[in-house]
């Protein structure tokens, strides 16, 4: 990645985008209190809520991380001319192929199967991109910073963690095509290697700066080793669970920018009253997205060609928001961006100007070179 940047000296020594108790419960604070207990009780199933309530958790929680996201790119036109191809091209293109892929399946589902696959595929990198910009940010937060081997090391034991996701998928959803149950249990093993790796690079870090990177910059790394456990013992009910925690873990990061926008003059400059209003229409509109939305859509798809169609442009609707959002996180959250890192750190000492942290690439989902975020 790129040059290590050396940590600042703090004026503060309990830096946070929220505070530091909120922001290791939304790193993956909670999902590791959830989880862990589950995992070590040995439970066969995992059934947690009804049905009903997981649908509702959708609305108030995932869908909210996705518009959050669309506002950071289309909030002005100065930031939808900025990010041409997130604002622009790759969602006209995606919904071509969406709509496309829903007309073809009056014939053929190898198109939606190509779309749902390839959504899969990409969300791998994007739970692991996410993983480790949570990871850089709070270590750069609690002081400190990673150099090029430690850097490499918790980053490829996460890259070890991206092909597992994949091979599960694949092993998941294409049991009947092929066999993959020994690459499966190989990458699988290769888990141990990676949490090895990482642990290794967290130690060099500590022994080299002579201080703990910090719980907070722990969390995160450890969290997603915790969900793809539950992915493994418990299949596709654990991946609603880990895609809350994955939504949560992102939430915080748009509402400090929002904050400290508002603390700088936007939006009229009263934080309060601006939060409490952006917080009122995200959820009313998460809410029409999530439960309205894709219902309505497939009743106007079924009318015009046919029930097949109808039956999986719910499919559709929710690859695009995906896939969208996967490929506008990594091009919103770039910290070599003076203007992000403002956004996004401006609320903290006002002597220094918060530079990128080691490694940071892309934000909440980084996985790039010398840019990075806070995923």
């Amino acid at each position: 990645m790129g040059q290590s940047v050396t940590a600042p000296a703090l004026a503060a020594p309990r830096r946070a985008i929220i505070s530091p108790l909120i922001d290791g419960l939304c790193a993956g604070g909670l999902s590791l209190l959830v989880l862990v207990p589950l995992l070590i009780s040995g439970r066969g199933e995992l059934l947690l809520i009804s049905v009903g309530v997981q649908a509702w958790l959708t609305a108030l929680v995932n869908m909210p991380h996705f518009l959050a996201s669309y506002r950071m790119v289309y909030r002005t036109r100065d930031t939808i001319r900025a990010h041409p191809w997130a604002a622009i091209y790759v969602p006209a293109a995606l919904l071509v192929f969406c709509v496309f892929a829903v007309v073809a399946s009056r014939r053929t589902d190898f198109f939606i199967s190509m779309l749902l696959t390839g959504q899969s595929a990409y969300l791998a990198w994007h739970y692991t991109g996410q993983a480790w910009g949570m990871t850089a940010t709070y270590t750069y937060l609690g002081g400190t910073s990673f150099n090029p081997v430690e850097r490499r090391l918790i980053r490829g034991g996460l890259y070890i963690l991206l092909v597992w996701h994949v091979t599960w998928f694949f092993h998941l959803a294409y049991d009947q095509q092929i066999d993959l149950t020994p690459l499966y249990n190989i990458v699988t093993l290769a888990m141990a290697l990676a949490l090895v790796m990482g642990l290794v690079g967290f130690g060099l870090n500590r022994v080299r700066t002579g201080r703990f990177a910090g719980v907070r910059a722990l969390i995160p790394w450890l969290a997603i080793f915790v969900w793809y456990a539950a992915m493994a013992r418990w299949g596709l009910p654990a991946l609603f669970v880990v895609q809350m925690a994955h939504a949560l873990q992102y939430l915080i990061f748009p509402m400090r920018v929002e904050a400290n926008r508002t603390a700088r003059g936007e939006y009229g400059g009263r934080v309060l009253r601006h939060m409490v209003l952006y917080l009122i229409v995200l959820m009313a509109a998460s809410v029409l997205a999530a439960v309205v939305f894709p219902l309505g859509a497939m009743a106007v798809v079924t009318s015009w060609l046919g029930s097949r169609p109808g039956e999986v442009v719910g499919f559709a609707f929710l690859a695009f928001l995906n896939i969208h959002h996967y490929f506008t996180d990594g091009v919103m959250w770039k910290l070599r961006n003076p203007a992000v890192r403002q956004d996004l750190f401006g609320h903290l000492a006002k002597a220094e100007p918060a530079p990128v942290p080691a490694g940071a690439g892309t934000s909440p989902a980084s996985r790039r070179r010398p840019k990075r975020r806070t995923r």
